[in-house]
């Protein structure tokens, strides 16, 4: 079983920024670690793609929701993923998770992931 630790979740005003980070400890690359990615979980709502990142160095993937104020980034010797998120709005509120995919062809959809972290609270109020 692969092991996420994610970060950086809390509460902010909208039009303010929150970093969140996930470090993946070293099985899940002897898994073969294709994608590192965050996806989303209102409540009440189902679970979404927000944006993910190959760990081959091909362009990051955004949802159109986030396009323009969110960055993903990874730090390869760290085993580690970064959601810098700016510009929120409260419409940003979920639990944030983050994610591994195994596979070399990328899907937006959760259930394609095969590892997932606990999640982390982003609050953002008007």
């Amino acid at each position: 079983q692969v092991q996420l630790v994610e970060s950086g979740g809390g509460s902010v005003q909208a039009g303010g920024s929150l970093r969140l980070s996930c470090a993946a400890d070293e099985r899940a690359f002897a898994f073969s670690m294709f994608f590192m990615g965050w996806f989303r979980q209102a409540s009440g709502k189902e679970r979404e793609f927000v944006a993910a990142i190959s760990w081959r160095g091909e362009s990051p993937y955004y949802s159109n929701s986030v396009k323009g104020r969110f960055a993903i980034s990874r730090d390869n010797a760290k085993n580690t993923v970064y959601l810098q998120m700016s510009g929120l709005k409260p419409e940003d509120t979920a639990v944030y998770y983050c994610a591994v995919m195994n596979s070399p062809q990328f899907s937006f959809t959760p259930s394609t992931w095969n590892y997932w972290g606990q999640g982390t609270q982003v609050t953002v109020s008007e």
